[in-house]
C-alpha cells in the first residue's frame, strides 16, 4: 500500500505539458480546481472529464500510475460517498432504515463528489508527475513574489514546500523497509482489533520518525554547510520564462472556466 503513493514523484518526460513553465502548470491547476467546485451537472463533469483525459494523453503519463496514486485514499473516497448517499436529504426517497435515508438526491451528490475528489487528486498528481520540485519551487515563488511587500516569506514558504515533496517518496520508501524489517521479527500489522492493529503500528511509526528527524537535520547541516542564507541575493541556474505557449494554454483555461460557469448556471 505505502508503495501505490506516489505523490511527490517526477516522471521525466518531453512532452507539451513537460515542456510547460511551471507558472503556467500552477495557474492551470488552480483554475481546473476551480472548475471542478463549481461544476454541477452531468454536461460540466463530462467536460471537466473529457479536459482531463486530453491533458494525460498528452503528458504521454501511464493511466496505471495516476490509478495507482488513488488507491491509498480509497478509503476516504468510498467514506465520503457513503456519507453522502444516505445524509443528503431532496428528491425521490427510495428506502428508510434506521437513521439512513436513501434518495435520488443523495445518489446524484455522492456520485458528483467521488468524481470531483478522483479528478481532484489526479489533475493535482498531474502536476507533480510533469514538473520537477526545484522548478515547482521557483514557480510557486514567482508567482507569490507580490507577497513580499505584505512580509509573506515567499521563498521559505516554496523551498518548506519542495522540501516536503521531495521526502514524500524517501519516507515512504523507508517505511516500507521498516515495516518489511518488523515483519521479519513477527510483526503483525494487518491482523487484530482496531486498538491492537494501532498499537502493532508503534514499532513502525517510532523509527520512521526518528529517520524523519535524523534527515531533517542532516538537510539543515547541509544547508548550513553551503551558506544557504534564504532568497535574498539568491540567483537561479534556470531562469523561467514565458512562451507564446503558455499564454495560450491559459487562455484556453480561462475560456474552459468560463464556459463551465455558463453551462454550470444554465443547465439542468
Amino acid at each position: 500500500m505505502l508503495k501505490d503513493i506516489t505523490l511527490g514523484q517526477y516522471f521525466p518526460g518531453n512532452s507539451f505539458i513537460h515542456r510547460l513553465d511551471p507558472r503556467t502548470k500552477l495557474v492551470c491547476t488552480i483554475i481546473y480546481i476551480a472548475a471542478l467546485f463549481v461544476a454541477k451537472s452531468y454536461i460540466t463533469y463530462g467536460a471537466l472529464l473529457l479536459l482531463l483525459v486530453l491533458s494525460v494523453a498528452v503528458s504521454k503519463i501511464r493511466p496505471s500510475a495516476l490509478f495507482k496514486g488513488l488507491k491509498p485514499l480509497a478509503f476516504i473516497i468510498i467514506f465520503t460517498a457513503i456519507l453522502n448517499l444516505f445524509y443528503i436529504k431532496g428528491g425521490k426517497e427510495i428506502f428508510t432504515w434506521w437513521v439512513f435515508t436513501l434518495t435520488t438526491e443523495g445518489i446524484k451528490t455522492a456520485f458528483f463528489m467521488v468524481f470531483r475528489i478522483m479528478m481532484l487528486i489526479t489533475g493535482t498528481f498531474l502536476l507533480t508527475y510533469t514538473t520537477t520540485p526545484m522548478a515547482l519551487t521557483d514557480g510557486l515563488e514567482l508567482i507569490m513574489n507580490p507577497l513580499k511587500k505584505l512580509r509573506v516569506p515567499v521563498h521559505e514558504f516554496s523551498m518548506m514546500m519542495s522540501i516536503a515533496l521531495r521526502f514524500i517518496p524517501t519516507l515512504i520508501e523507508e517505511a516500507d523497509k521498516i515495516s518489511n524489517a518488523q515483519k521479519a521479527r513477527g510483526a503483525d500489522f494487518e491482523t487484530g482489533k482496531l486498538t491492537e492493529r494501532a498499537k502493532a503500528l508503534l514499532p513502525l511509526l517510532v523509527p520512521l520518525f526518528v529517520s524523519a528527524f535524523r534527515r531533517a537535520d542532516e538537510l539543515a547541516i547541509a544547508m548550513e554547510s553551503r551558506c544557504y542564507h534564504g532568497g535574498e541575493g539568491r540567483t537561479r541556474m534556470k531562469k523561467l520564462s514565458m512562451r507564446a505557449a503558455d499564454f495560450v494554454t491559459i487562455a484556453a483555461f480561462i475560456i474552459f472556466l468560463a464556459g463551465i460557469i455558463v453551462l454550470a448556471r444554465y443547465s439542468l
